[in-house]
């Protein structure tokens, strides 16, 4: 069940903004996001709070700067998502930038597992042979890892995001906001915003030591089309602080001054960097990188975000463009058997889904948990199997069910059932036994029954209610495109009642359709829909300038329709 809703705003506050100059449309959104104050409202950098707020940063630049000057042999374990990847080449760039030597390895996530297992450990020091290990976007979890770490002689530095489990590792350092004692204001940095942080504090230590001054010291923002593309990609919840940091690293897209590989993913998806949108982050760009991870090896990924050969870049942009097509056709055969299994199920009367398939990849189960989670609005579990007879889950949440604290749940009630978990509130993976699975899933449905009423069940589609018919405008639209929305922060969907001038069915999967209000047309598209309308509809919709043959026109992409 879905209905729509009109976010609710403050006129007072909306009014306050449009007196400061802001679009009367723009101050609206805002008002209703509650964004009002100069720290909401700015995308400068001297907006960031300052890296010295977070805890183990000042130590974690102490013991870089004196590894750096000991010349000690640093390597990177990276993660396999697209977070990790940026927070990888924001690493090796920063830190050799800052006089490091550094490299990285991004184990095969199939043959090794999540995070700084032991077995990764020994397979780093037998390749890289480094005296130190830094972590990004995972080893928060990894107690085991570090400890067989510190057993080989090699120290270990945590930059991290996850939320922590009941035992920290005993790490040289440990940079996260989410650690206990962190009192950084911002909790939802991804891990390439972590590692960029922990760049800012070695440089200003270094400053301190003398090796450079503000004008000579190594231009770290040249980063940020990096930390942007990370930040967007991993759904963090876009707060001022993270608005930010996209804004800025959008800001160089624009201007043309991005790595060689970002331009090159933006080439090879068919966007204009010049234009570039949060959108395109986290719809074109991140996407591409996350399918190296997911279905074949993610140093792929960073070689293309490391690289300054820009044909280098180019060749590598088109084989994550290949993986890409491969991971979309995996991705639909799985979700067409999980339509099949569910058919089995009566979902309308659960609370949660958790569904197998021995035929599914690992690699694509999150993001099929993610397309079910969409059309059931239900906590969704998808599993594949993981060899050992065991199999490995990815789960995606609805708001008001924190899914790791659910897991953590059922593995207190039924000791032993699931063998590891990890994640955050609204995505999270766990493995277990094939035979243990009906156990799981009686256990993760009884959690479900018992934190979630039936209404938050129900879909709401939060809009922001009408918009002016001076607005359906081009311009309009670029002045929307210009600002920073995603994650907790979202973009405008407005509503209002349209009539239906014409309707028909696409590729045989969307509607197109011709819709008028007060005498003027509009071409809309509703994807994944094929339902017959009524004469009068009732829209919820985003804005978006369609380009065809030259003219570009203003085009609804229809979010509901209230049928």
């Amino acid at each position: 069940m879905t209905r729509i809703a009109t976010r609710p705003y403050a006129f007072r506050e909306a009014e306050l903004l449009r007196q400061r100059g802001m679009h009367p449309v723009l101050a609206r959104l805002y008002a209703a996001r509650h964004a009002t104050t100069e720290k909401d409202l700015s995308t400068e950098l001297s907006g960031l709070h300052a890296p010295a707020e977070m805890k183990g940063i000042k130590e974690a630049a102490c013991f870089l700067a004196d590894a750096i000057a000991s010349q000690k042999v640093m390597t990177i374990v990276a993660d396999y998502d697209c977070d990790g990847a940026t927070a990888c080449a924001v690493g090796i760039r920063g830190l050799r930038m800052l006089g490091a030597q550094v490299d990285f390895i991004v184990p095969n996530r199939f043959e090794y597992g999540y995070g700084l297992t032991p077995e990764i450990v020994e397979l780093t020091v037998r390749e890289k042979q480094p005296d130190i290990i830094i972590t990004v976007d995972n080893g928060i979890a990894s107690v085991d890892g570090v400890k067989r770490a510190k057993e080989l002689g090699v120290e270990v530095v945590v930059t991290d995001h996850h939320l922590p489990g009941q035992e920290l590792p005993d790490a040289a350092v440990i940079v996260n906001p989410n650690q206990p004692g962190c009192t950084f204001l911002s909790k939802n940095l991804a891990g390439v915003g972590v590692m960029f942080y922990v760049l800012l504090a070695l440089r200003a230590e270094m400053r301190q030591r003398g090796l450079f001054d503000q004008q000579t010291q190594p231009k770290l923002d040249s980063l940020l089309d990096l930390v942007a593309l990370g930040t967007v990609a991993d759904v963090v919840s876009l707060d001022a602080n993270n608005r930010v940091l996209v804004a800025q690293g959008l800001k160089r897209m624009r201007a043309g001054r991005m790595c060689a590989g970002i331009a090159a993913l933006f080439r090879v998806s068919g966007r204009e960097a010049q234009k570039a949108s949060p959108f395109d982050l986290g719809f074109a760009l991140g996407p591409r990188l996350n399918a190296a991870g997911r279905l074949a090896d993610m140093a792929l990924g960073i070689a293309c975000l490391t690289t300054d050969d820009e044909a280098h870049a180019w060749h590598i942009a088109q084989q994550l463009q290949a993986i890409n097509s491969d991971r979309k056709d995996i991705e639909r055969e799985m979700q067409d058997i999980a339509l099949l299994h569910l058919d089995d199920l009566q979902v309308a009367d659960s609370h949660t889904i958790s569904v197998y398939d021995e035929s599914w990849h690992q690699g694509v189960i999150g993001i099929v948990a993610s397309r079910l989670k969409d059309k059931f609005y239900r906590p969704t579990i998808t599993f594949a199997p993981a060899g050992d007879g065991l199999i490995k889950g990815s789960g995606r949440s609805i708001p008001g069910f924190h899914l790791r604290d659910a897991l953590d749940l059922v593995s207190k009630q039924i000791p032993g059932v699931i063998h590891k978990f990890g994640g955050h509130a609204m995505a999270a993976g766990l493995s277990l036994a094939h035979e243990d699975l009906a156990v799981f899933q009686a256990a993760f449905e009884a959690v479900g029954q018992s934190w979630l009423e039936k209404h938050q069940l129900e879909r709401i589609i939060e809009t922001d209610g009408a918009l002016e018919d001076a607005y359906f405008s081009i311009d309009f639209i670029q002045l929307l495109d210009q600002q920073v929305w995603g994650q907790h922060f979202p973009p405008p969907v407005f509503c209002d009642q349209f009539r239906l001038i014409s309707q028909r069915i696409l590729k045989e999967r969307h509607l197109k359709l011709v819709l008028e209000k007060n005498g003027q047309r509009f071409d809309a598209i509703w994807f994944g829909h094929t339902d017959e309308l009524d004469e009068v509809v009732n829209v919820a919709f985003r804005l978006d300038a369609n380009e065809y043959n030259g003219v570009t026109k203003v085009q609804l992409l229809v979010e509901h329709i209230d049928t």
